[in-house]
């Protein structure tokens, strides 16, 4: 197979459409090259595998990484609902297979010995195919714990499947960790209010839009309104709560992957923020987090690692 870049690795909208990627039977080796490519090719970097992190996890973070990147694009980049539907139950053959000691699909060659290092359940893996497959049939959320129900699904596995990887696998842990993932979709929710409109997605919940006098049709319209403005401050509450209810987690791991969880909670709190500012404005621009704001939250991360270590 040859080295990661040339054309032969295909992301899996392409690759699902190739009789030779998918007949071909894969090597270990083979199958962790592509994993490592799709990790760090696949649309953009996504810097997937922090500097942080140790060096000897890196592979096994991009073999997770290629599944969840696998089955949200048979979820979302398709172009045919039925068809993501039918690729999703394929997918979760294959998932079925790795367990019994048949993996055929590189991702799952190469997730087959990250799976058994770690002693990961199949439990997380699986339930993020069921929230893509959610993604396909549900476009409203009643309240919040309809809301909190897809995120469970959506979000909290890929915050359990990292610490499996760093060696944690505590209820307490993943109580917290929960916590922080669930923040973190409701952060990247509200800050996409109208890109998932296009795809006629509503994750504010139906009964805060409700509660406040904001027809749904507000959002499609683009049509900021102080009823809007109110949700929306319920919104950003919500997800304030649930990051400040799992920032506890950083002092109970390892420092690399503490500083890690402390950079994506102050960034989502930080997004937050940026919403805030703006008056809860999402609707007529994307709030976002700039190079420089970024650089800033690393630099204060560092330093109250630093801090804590002196003390």
């Amino acid at each position: 197979m040859p080295v990661p870049g040339e054309s032969a690795f295909l992301p899996p909208a392409e690759f699902v459409k190739s009789p030779a990627a998918l007949e071909k039977s894969y090597t270990g080796e083979e199958a962790r090259l592509y994993t490592r490519w799709l990790a760090t090719h696949h649309y953009e970097n996504f810097h997937v595998v922090s500097f942080l992190l140790p060096q000897r996890l890196h592979q096994d973070f991009y073999n997770v990484y290629a599944y969840c990147r696998w089955a949200d694009d048979l979820g979302d980049e398709i172009g045919d609902r039925a068809e993501s539907l039918r690729l999703l139950d394929w997918w979760r053959g294959e998932l079925d297979a790795m367990y019994a000691g048949r993996a055929a699909h590189p991702v799952f060659v190469a997730l087959a010995g990250t799976v058994r290092q770690y002693a990961i359940p199949r439990e997380p893996f699986d339930r993020l195919i069921d929230a893509f497959i959610q993604d396909q049939t549900v476009g409203r959320y009643r309240d919040w714990e309809d809301l909190f129900g897809y995120c469970r699904n959506s979000a909290n596995p890929v915050g359990r499947l990292v610490l499996y990887l760093c060696g944690y696998s505590d209820s307490a842990r993943q109580r917290l960790s929960d916590a922080t993932c669930t923040a973190l979709q409701l952060a990247n929710f509200w800050q996409d209010v109208t890109v998932d409109w296009r795809k006629d997605r509503v994750y504010m919940p139906l009964a805060v839009l409700k509660r406040h006098g904001c027809p749904v049709e507000d959002l499609g319209a683009r049509r900021f309104t102080p009823a809007f403005r109110d949700a929306m401050r319920e919104c950003v509450s919500k997800a304030r709560d649930l990051f400040l209810e799992g920032l506890p987690l950083v002092g109970m791991v390892d420092r690399r992957l503490a500083l890690d969880l402390d950079l994506f909670s102050r960034g989502g709190l930080r997004v937050l923020q940026k919403i805030e500012a703006r008056g809860y404005d999402v609707l007529s621009a994307r709030p976002a987090i700039s190079k420089t704001e970024r650089l800033g939250l690393l630099l204060a991360a560092l330093a109250r690692s630093a801090f804590a270590r002196s003390a």
